[in-house]
This record gives structure tokens, sequence and C-alpha cells, in this order.
């Protein structure tokens, strides 16, 4: 099997492909990955780093609108994971057209291209943020969709032109929509890896308005070996919740981390609540469980205990990202 993965260089792409070529996955041994990227400022070559040697890796320098380069990467293609996207929330609300432009348009056009190509399986990765917020219990795959910001507004566009495409075509297509990631290699914006690079720098932290919201935490690890699950038994048409049954305020979590770095409460500044910030996030991952054996298998206290230890000791990885993207 040939798999494309776009996006491939970044956080969780490239987990997927670092656990592909190191065949962690049952029905996916052996196959070969062409990692296609635009390598824009979250995507990194260096993330590939353990597997660029292997002889089943191969990148493709590419921004996913460029249908030209589409067709000529997609023939003798079996599989797209496509997790190509402007993912940042704080980004979108700045500038919502980045968002558009790469998570819908991008989208489109390599659905596009993967229909002229006859590609035989396509899994679309996306975000339980397209749900909106949840006061209590938790989403269902048959929930509608009320995103509250640019960024979950645009991958709920592009869920639904998949979904199209399935429709319309019969391509055989499935979606992902996962809770909050964290694990090694994430981009140092996003809240956990931000707050601990600046915690162990002795630098203060920003937590927006009381901390309350409530996010569901999934190790990376659990979160590319469900997509997987998808990839190989999933059904065409359908959409799977990925979750990681670890829910926590952010005041909850920051707390992990002061303990986790040594730090206390006189490093966090109380900073104004984002727009449109959602209260609570829950996923219902029963459907994925039943059909599929998928069960999240990373304690959150040993997972954040293990990202804390490779920020440590990785500043190699870090420091330069946070320079070139100006984070503190």
């Amino acid at each position: 099997m040939r798999i494309l993965v776009t996006g491939g260089a970044g956080f969780i792409g490239s987990n997927f492909v670092r656990r592909t070529l190191d065949d962690a996955y049952p029905g996916l041994e052996g196959a070969e990955v062409v990692v296609y990227d635009a390598l824009t400022y979250s995507g990194n070559l260096a993330n590939l780093a353990p597997v660029a040697a292997s002889p089943r890796y191969s990148f493709v320098h590419g921004d996913i609108r460029d249908s030209a380069l589409l067709d000529s990467t997609l023939p003798g293609i079996d599989a797209i994971v496509h997790f190509a996207a402007e993912s940042h929330v704080d980004r979108s609300v700045r500038d919502a057209g980045p968002f558009v432009e790469t998570n819908v348009v991008g989208t489109q056009r390599l659905l596009d291209a993967a229909l002229r190509a006859g590609t035989k399986r396509f899994v679309h990765v996306s975000t339980d943020e397209v749900y909106g917020s949840i006061a209590e219990g938790s989403w269902a795959e048959d929930r509608p969709l009320e995103p509250n910001s640019p960024y979950s507004a645009s991958k709920a566009g592009s869920d639904l032109l998949a979904r199209s495409f399935h429709r319309t075509h019969g391509m055989n297509v499935s979606i992902t929509r996962c809770s909050n990631n964290y694990g090694p290699y994430h981009f140092p914006e996003k809240l956990i890896p931000l707050f601990v690079t600046n915690l162990i720098d002795g630098q203060h932290v920003p937590l927006y308005g009381t901390g309350e919201n409530i996010r569901d935490w999934l190790h990376v690890d659990d979160h590319t070996r469900g997509i997987a699950m998808v990839l190989v038994g999933g059904r065409a048409g359908e959409i799977y919740n990925i979750g990681g049954g670890t829910e926590l305020t952010n005041r909850e979590l920051t707390q992990m981390m002061l303990d986790a770095t040594g730090r206390d409460w006189s490093y966090v500044d109380a900073v104004d609540d984002r727009k449109g910030h959602d209260l609570r996030y829950s996923v219902d991952i029963s459907k994925i469980r039943s059909e599929l054996g998928y069960e999240p298998l990373v304690p959150f206290d040993q997972g954040l205990a293990d990202v804390v230890q490779w920020y440590r000791d990785r500043r190699d990885w870090w420091e330069p990202l946070k320079v070139r993207a100006e984070l503190e």
C-alpha cells in the first residue's frame, strides 16, 4: 500500500508517519508513505528525521491547493490521510483568510484530485471543535455542527465537502474528529507545549479568562492509532470521534504543569478571554470503540510527565521554533 499523508511534517501527521513506518499499525505493515507538506511555519522536517532514511518514505514539498502538483503526485497512491490544515484558533481570530484557503479550498482541490486519480481510500482528519460547545454530556457523531471560531468553521466546511464526495461520487471517504491532542513534536504555540517550555525557562504563561474552559485530552499516539484503525476498517461515508477520556479545566491542567516543572501560580498571568471561546468539548467514542475496538491507552498523568521530560531533553527542537514564531 502507498499512503499519501498531507501535512505529514506537522505534529499529528508526523506521528502517524513515524508509527506507520515503524509498522505499529495492524493492516498497514510494510506500507510506503509519501508525505505531502507545504512546510509553512508549523511544518518541520525535523519531525520526520527519525524515519527520513527509510526506503519506504518519500517527501513532496507542495501546497494542497496546487492541483497540478496533486495530479502528478496521486497516481499510484492507494490511500490519502488528510491532516494538512491551518489549526491555531487565535490565528484564525486575527485573520480567517488562510484558514478558508487551506482548510476549505485546499480540501476541495485534494478531493477533486483524488477523484480524478481514482484513489481508493480517503480519511479526512478533523476536530471536535466543529460541534461547538456542550454544557453536559458528550457529542455523538450525528450532532449538528455549530462551530464558533473561524478555524472550526473552516474545518466544518471541509468535513461537509469530504462527506459530499462520498454521497455524490461514491468516494470511499471516512471522517475522524478528535479531541485536544498533546505529545512530543507539538508546535509550541499550543497550550501544553507553550506552557511547558515557558515554565521550564522560568517564564510566565497566559491563562485565558477564569481558566474554567474544559477540554478532553488525547495523546497523539492514541489519536493516530485511532486514525489507522479508521483507515483500515472504517466504513465509507462514516464519521468517527476519537477521544482521550481525560476532561480537565484549563486551570486544572495549568496546575499539573506547574507541579511538573516546579513552578507556582506566580508564573501565571490572567489574560482576557479569547473571543468566542467555547466552554467545554467532550466526544462520545462509543462508535469507534464498538466498531473498531479503539480505546485510549496512554494515561494522562504519565503522558504529561513524558511530554515534560521530552521538552526538557529536546531544546534543540523547540527553541528555534519559538524564536522563529516569536512565541513567549
